[in-house]
This record gives C-alpha cells, structure tokens and sequence, in this order.
C-alpha cells in the first residue's frame, strides 16, 4: 500500500513538474507577440491558455494536471506555428 502511495505521489509531482516546465515556456514565448505579425487568434490561445492555468476552474481536478498540459501544449503549438509561417513569409 505504501509502495503505491509513493508512486502515486511521484507520478503527481512529475505531472506537476511538467505542468510548471510548459508554463515557463508559455510565458517567455510572450516575446512572439510583441511582434505586430502575430495573429489575433494565436494571441487569443496564449492568454486563454495562461488564463487557464491559473483559474482555479479546472475540467480535471487540480492533482490532475492532463487538461493543464494539454492546454498548455496547444497554446505553444499555436505560438509555434506563427513563427513558423512568419519566418517562411520573410524574404531573406
């Protein structure tokens, strides 16, 4: 029992770590949108997703952080996707 207490806790902590590692990424990607380039609707998914995170309204508990993550990831896929059609559009 206690076994797989520890291992629960040490899966939730990793979740964790995950969650917080992605967010860090999220925030110092703020520097895309500066760029005037940037589309409304990447913008729109970078501060929903921030704004998601940090509300306490989840669709998953909070020890649960797979809804956290998933929005996370899709806000820096989005992010990512920008500044790959933009760094493609400029002539060099």
């Amino acid at each position: 029992m206690t076994v797989g207490l520890v291992l629960a806790v040490l899966a939730l902590l990793a979740a964790a770590l995950v969650a917080v590692v992605l967010t860090v990424r999220l925030v110092r990607a703020r520097k895309i949108l500066r760029d005037a380039g940037v589309p409304l609707t990447h913008k729109a998914a970078y501060w929903g997703a921030l704004v998601y995170v940090i509300s306490p309204v989840d669709l998953l508990p909070d020890p649960v952080y797979l809804d956290d993550i998933g929005v996370l990831l899709l806000a820096l896929r989005s992010l990512q996707a920008a500044a790959a059609s933009r760094g493609s559009a400029r002539p060099d």
